[in-house]
């Protein structure tokens, strides 16, 4: 493993970790917050219960996605010093920013956590949904500085210098609204879905059956908000990428040759010295359709770019096809579950409903790692789309893979360490925060 591919595959797997617990902190919060709104509602002690096993979920989540974030942040600057020489004028304020929600989002986790009976009742509900908004803001926030790499504004480049800076600008460039749009969308997608079919699991165990089935239904309300929500926002995506980086959008599609009516290709096999797509579904004329709302839009193709600017085709296309297949998945699952609520009630406790969301825990999460990797893979080579290749931004340091194989192994225990302690969580629920149950009101008793 040579140094460039070494620095490239520690920052994949950096970001590949960190979106994970950055799209649970965008959302798991805002189900907290509805389970204790439902609490100050009804009343009932259950949801109570359920608020505060979920806190505890978003506490240790919180801190390993900051652990990892401060990873990241290191990295930028060690990985790729070139990049930030340059960058750091232009795309710093969306990070300072970014701190400033992370510090409100920890101050207002502490209240939430520790407020119980101390706060007024809707000041401490408006703790947990503070929390929700200022992860909601990070995750935008980083994701503004994201696109920002993919449609570079907010400076003029003249004979090799950045000049005539403005932040502002290139804070709310014209990819912020789509990427932050579908990212958005795409968190509350998987963090549904992998709540939802963690409670799946439990209500099958016939473990305190109640308690899970409310965070069950809870949870898959939100997967389906997300799930119908990634159509609409991929579509926005998916116009932007065509406007801004024809090239990406060609990758995505495998799509070779520049025509008028271009088809949309489902599956495939890439062959990018033949220039072709082998054992691939061809709809006639839907991706010229999809990109400007006309049939007959002509679509520039891979060869109409030189080679050394193409991305990983096949990477590229592959992602885009995983990300696209897991999301109609996910589309008819949440199709079948809002029949199942609306017109056969009956089903909402059959097994088979609860296997099914069981089978799709992670789905909302590969599909979101696959739309990181069109959108960082798609960009390549370029660090700074049409500005600086990725291989001009890497630092000059040797011994890189070193450094990939320490942070590999600390993810790693990272997420040994999350998994014992989610594992439990769930386990206490019994003892701290399901009412219904004995053991509970034993432990009460005791205490």
């Amino acid at each position: 493993m040579d140094d460039f591919i070494a620095a490239r595959a520690q920052m994949a797997l950096s970001l590949g970790f960190h979106i994970i617990f950055a799209c649970v902190g965008m959302v798991m919060p805002f189900l907290m917050a509805f389970a204790h709104w439902k609490y100050l509602k009804t009343n009932n002690e259950i949801y109570k219960g359920l608020t505060k096993a979920w806190s505890k979920g978003v506490a240790i989540l919180f801190a390993t996605g900051a652990v990892s974030g401060t990873m990241l942040s290191f990295e930028l600057g060690l990985l790729w010093p070139g990049f930030m020489k340059h960058a750091g004028p232009i795309f710093g304020m969306p990070f300072s920013l970014e701190g400033t929600a992370f510090f409100i989002e920890a101050i207002a986790i502490g209240f939430f956590l520790y407020g119980w009976e101390k706060f007024n009742k809707w000041f401490h509900w408006f703790c947990g949904f503070l929390v929700g908004l200022s992860g909601l803001a990070s995750g935008i926030l980083v994701v503004a500085a994201n696109a920002w790499m993919n449609s570079p504004t907010g400076f003029d480049y003249i004979n090799g210098q950045y000049v005539n800076i403005d932040p502002i600008k290139a804070m709310f460039n014209d990819a912020w609204f789509p990427q932050a749009l579908h990212m958005t969308v795409a968190a509350f997608c998987a963090t549904g879905f992998a709540v939802a079919g963690v409670h799946a699991f439990l209500i099958m165990k016939k473990k305190n059956v109640e308690f899970h089935t409310k965070a069950f239904r809870i949870a898959a309300g939100f997967a389906l908000i997300g799930a119908f929500g990634a159509p609409l926002s991929g579509d926005v995506a998916a116009k932007s990428v065509a406007e801004r980086q024809p090239i990406k959008l060609a990758a995505m599609e495998a799509h070779f040759e520049t025509e008028k009516g271009a088809p949309f290709i489902i599956g495939g096999i890439p062959d990018q010295e033949k220039g072709e797509v082998k054992y691939a579904i061809k709809i006639p004329k839907v991706l010229s359709f999809l990109v400007s709302n006309d049939f007959n839009h002509e679509v520039k193709g891979l060869n109409d770019f030189p080679r050394d600017e193409w991305p990983p085709v096949a990477v590229v296309h592959y992602a885009f096809q995983i990300m696209i297949f897991f999301g109609v998945v996910m589309i008819c699952i949440g199709s079948i579950y809002l029949y199942s609520f609306f017109f056969k009630k009956e089903w909402l406790n059959k097994n088979w409903l609860l296997k099914t969301f069981l089978i799709a825990t992670p789905f909302g999460y590969i599909a979101l790692e696959a739309g990181w990797t069109v959108t960082e893979v798609g960009r390549q080579p370029w660090i700074i789309y049409g500005i600086m290749k990725t291989v001009d931004a890497v630092t000059p340091m040797p011994g890189i893979q070193y450094s990939f194989y320490f942070f590999t192994a600390i993810f790693v225990s990272l997420s040994l360490i999350i998994i014992f302690l989610l594992r439990r969580q769930i386990q206490m629920v019994p003892k701290l925060y399901d009412p219904t149950d004995a053991q509970f009101n034993d432990k009460n008793k005791k205490s």
